[in-house]
């Protein structure tokens, strides 16, 4: 690797000159070896290995340019720093690498995760922290385009780059040292999600077997909400973390992240990484394989249970299977989770060959449901709905909870598709929010990403979800509404805000509020009555409106407010979709209608004709609905 002389760097700073400049300002060295600091943070105008190999020929005014830029400034502080302990050497990406050579950027990408781990020191550098101390609580208003966390936290380099080092201290813009990660960790963990055994831990992702490592489908999780610049980097910059390499090849896009997936089958058999898209959110899908890190969003609590796979079926199976469970078949079952075939991956020309129980899918011919060794946060076993089609499984990507009755899953050696839509896909959603304004609620934004007019365009990778939130500033009143993409169609659900802020804070809190809502809706299961046309709606507490959405087509949403006419002035009378003018009613029309009403809540069912049913989840007794 190439490292700053440390001396060399701030000599030249100083006006010092020294024989031979220019080779002296990089040598190369040995990681394992030598002992240096390293440095990671947010690019912004800096300063490349050529310039800085040039920067003693320049002319003077030339010079003073190249100082101006904050790479520059970076690059002398964080040399400073170095000094003070006792370091002679710096590594830092911007003019470490040069760029000029693919060879030699292939072979920093693919090093990287080790270059910081074998580190002595990192100096993370939050340029957007002006405070003498760490911020320990989410701040929207300072950081809102960040969840509320400094921007280093949304990039997708510096996952790796928190997680290898051992020593890692953090400087604020102005290079004051605010905390260490291990006196960080538990604000690291609730930032991250990563856990403080991971964070302390070095070892962590050193260990050969795979069970020993955090399960992929965690580490993805950790990845799903980062950015990068590039689109292949979000997989490249996974590299280290996932201990592979591969050749880097910028252009190919999205295919890179499935590139690194086949590359982690290759040397693990960790089965989590099918365990993707718990809740159902992308809908079917080509092969097994996710398109992106942000389908792993939400599955940072799933469990592995290979040393326990059998016993978890067999647990199920007499639970909620026949009433008589075939011995012969379940050590037939046992034989198959304790095979040496259990644990091995195979990527082919057909397929990914693995060894999973399967059953019929829901008696439809043709499809079949596989049972991963993996449970989600409630400690259901999760499964794969898959088409067959000729040698392999493909088609119909979509985890649930397994429904194994009257039949007895079987061992097989199967052959799981992972091939993928080559472009990404967006759909554009049409929004009709006019008569929110109607009664004094305004549009005051929206989360994860910035929405202006009246379309949301959602993507097949990456933009998934959002949510916009709505406020009356007068009465301190606000409601959030989700936004999806699910079999073709869009899908929207509603939360209102149960504990508005305060008066100080109300008008910088949306953002926050935006950040809980949306993690709600996230886990908010798709019902299968959003494939028509819907409405849901939620009566906004201390106040006398219901906040509605009305999914009437494959791209049109509208958002809605009415005045109230229950608990608030009277007896609530329920009225079935046909009866409004502005939701189209066809014979297949039906939807459901969340409500809160004095602190209950109720779900009325509006189905075909004019026959309402009604569910009751309540906390305390209600009294009796009239229908």
């Amino acid at each position: 690797m190439k490292l700053l002389n440390v001396q060399v760097v701030l000599d030249a700073d100083r006006g010092i000159r020294r024989a031979e400049y220019e080779t002296e300002v990089f040598t190369e060295l040995d990681d394992k070896t030598t002992s240096y600091a390293i440095v990671s943070h947010r690019w912004g105008t800096e300063v490349s290995y050529k310039e800085m190999v040039r920067l003693m020929k320049r002319a003077k005014k030339e010079k003073e340019r190249v100082r101006q830029r904050d790479g520059y400034k970076k690059i002398v502080k964080s040399c400073k720093q170095a000094m003070k302990d006792g370091y002679k050497w710096l590594w830092i990406d911007t003019c470490c690498i040069d760029k000029r050579s693919s060879a030699e950027l292939s072979e920093a990408i693919n090093s990287m995760y080790r270059w910081y781990r074998n580190s002595q020191k990192c100096y993370v550098y939050l340029n957007d922290v002006d405070e003498p101390a760490f911020p320990t609580e989410q701040d929207f208003s300072r950081f809102g385009r960040s969840n509320g966390w400094p921007e280093w936290f949304s990039r997708g380099w510096t996952l790796q780059e928190l997680i290898a080092p051992t020593q890692l201290e953090f400087f604020n813009t102005n290079w004051v040292s605010i905390g260490t990660k291990e006196d960080l960790t538990s604000t690291l963990e609730e930032i991250t999600r990563i856990p403080k055994n991971v964070l302390r831990d070095k070892e962590a992702f050193m260990r050969t077997e795979f069970w020993e490592r955090p399960p992929v489908a965690h580490i993805m999780s950790w990845a799903a909400g980062r950015k990068t610049t590039r689109v292949e980097d979000r997989a490249y910059s996974l590299l280290g973390l996932f201990g592979v390499n591969m050749p880097m090849l910028y252009g190919e896009g999205s295919k890179a992240f499935q590139r690194l997936q086949l590359e982690i089958i290759r040397v693990s058999g960790d089965h989590s990484i099918f365990a993707w898209n718990p809740k159902g959110q992308f809908g079917a899908h080509q092969g097994v394989l996710a398109d992106d890190p942000s389908y792993f969003r939400g599955c940072h609590d799933i469990t592995r249970v290979d040393a326990n796979f059998f016993g978890e079926v067999e647990t199920y199976m007499r639970h909620n299977g026949p009433v008589s469970v075939d011995e012969d078949k379940l050590g037939s079952l046992e034989r198959g989770a304790y095979s040496r075939q259990f644990s091995v991956f195979n990527v082919t020309n057909v397929g990914i060959q693995v060894w999973l129980p399967i059953l019929p899918c829901g008696g439809i011919s043709g499809y079949f449901t596989v049972i991963l060794p993996c449970l989600d946060r409630y400690g259901n076993l999760i499964t794969i709905n898959l088409e067959s089609r000729g040698l392999g499984l493909s088609s119909g990507k979509c985890l649930g909870l397994a429904n194994i009755r009257d039949v007895c899953p079987e061992f097989r050696s199967l052959y799981l598709a992972y091939a993928q839509d080559a472009e990404q896909k967006c759909h554009k959603i049409s929004l009709d929010d006019r008569r929110t304004s109607w009664h004094g609620f305004t549009r005051c934004g929206t989360f994860p990403w910035e929405v202006t007019g009246d379309t949301v365009t959602l993507s097949s990778r990456g933009n998934t979800f959002i949510v916009l939130v709505y406020a009356n500033n007068d009465v301190r009143c606000r409601f959030a509404v989700g936004l999806g993409y699910y079999l073709g169609r869009p899908w929207a659900s509603i939360v209102c805000d149960e504990y508005p802020a305060n008066q100080e804070l109300w008008s910088s809190s949306w953002a926050y509020f935006a950040k809980q809502a949306y993690d709600i809706l996230w886990d908010t299961p798709i019902e299968k009555s959003y494939l028509r046309s819907t409405m849901k709606g939620v009566h906004l507490p201390r106040s006398i409106w219901d906040a509605r959405i009305i999914v009437s087509s494959a791209t049109d949403v509208m958002i809605d407010i009415e005045q109230c006419p229950g608990c608030c002035t009277g007896p609530r009378e329920c009225t079935p979709m046909a009866d409004h003018p502005w939701v189209p009613w066809t014979s297949e029309s039906y939807g459901s209608h969340e409500l809160e009403l004095g602190g209950y809540s109720a779900r009325l069912h509006e189905c075909i004709g004019q026959e309402i049913v009604v569910s009751r989840n309540v906390h305390t007794s209600l009294d009796q609905w009239q229908t």
